[in-house]
This record gives structure tokens, sequence and C-alpha cells, in this order.
């Protein structure tokens, strides 16, 4: 069983490194999906919607941005067009990070690999 686990998730590691670019797709379209609840993440990053403000749009049913979108944050303050929204989308800060980290990320999956077989030897 342990040697199953094994094996499935050094495919799973191999996979990412040789579909990075459809695991980056699959991604953007995880977090369309759930851009209700990546509204806190906005402004800790400096972004808004996933590709942009207006990703905002369809959710909002309205042309408004979350107050987390705003540059200078104030209540009700994504709800003014005159004010300044940060203009860039935050997949492209998650995607910035998983690939200035992803060598880390492999790392930790093949010393965890490494001690599972260490385990079952």
């Amino acid at each position: 069983v342990l040697l199953i686990i094994l094996l499935a998730e050094l495919i799973l590691l191999i996979l990412f490194f040789v579909y990075t670019d459809k695991v980056r797709e699959n991604a953007r379209q995880d977090l369309k999906e759930g851009l209700v609840l990546y509204n806190t993440e906005n402004n800790a990053d400096h972004c808004c919607g996933v590709t942009k403000p207006d990703d905002w749009s369809s959710i909002m049913q309205e042309n408004v941005v979350p107050d987390s979108c705003c540059q200078q944050l104030h209540l009700n303050c994504g709800r003014n067009a005159s004010n300044a929204f940060w203009t860039h989308g935050c997949y492209d800060k998650v995607e910035q990070w998983v690939d200035d980290n992803k060598h880390l990320l492999g790392t930790i999956a093949m010393c965890v690999l490494v001690i599972q077989v260490r385990i079952l030897i």
C-alpha cells in the first residue's frame, strides 16, 4: 500500500513539472470560480481580481470592485469609479510565487519521497 502511494506521489511530482502550462491554466480557472472567496487576498498582494479588476463585474452584477481592490483602503471605496484600484490581477502574483519557489516545492516533495522510501526499506 505504501509503495502504491509512493509511486502515485512520484507520478504527480513528475506530471507537475511536465504539464506546468496545464497546471497554470487550471489554476487560473479555479481562481476565477473561487473569486468570491478570493476577495481577502487582493489587498495583501496589491492586486485585484484574477486577471484584472473587471473579473468582479460578473460576480458583483454591477460595475464595482471589492474594497480590497482600492489602493487607498476605506469603507465603500470599491463603489467609487474615481478611486485608484490595483490594476493587475492576483493570478500573476500566485504564478510568480509558485515559479519562484517551484524548486523548493520540488525539493520538499522529493525529500518526502526519500523519507518514505527509507521507511519502506
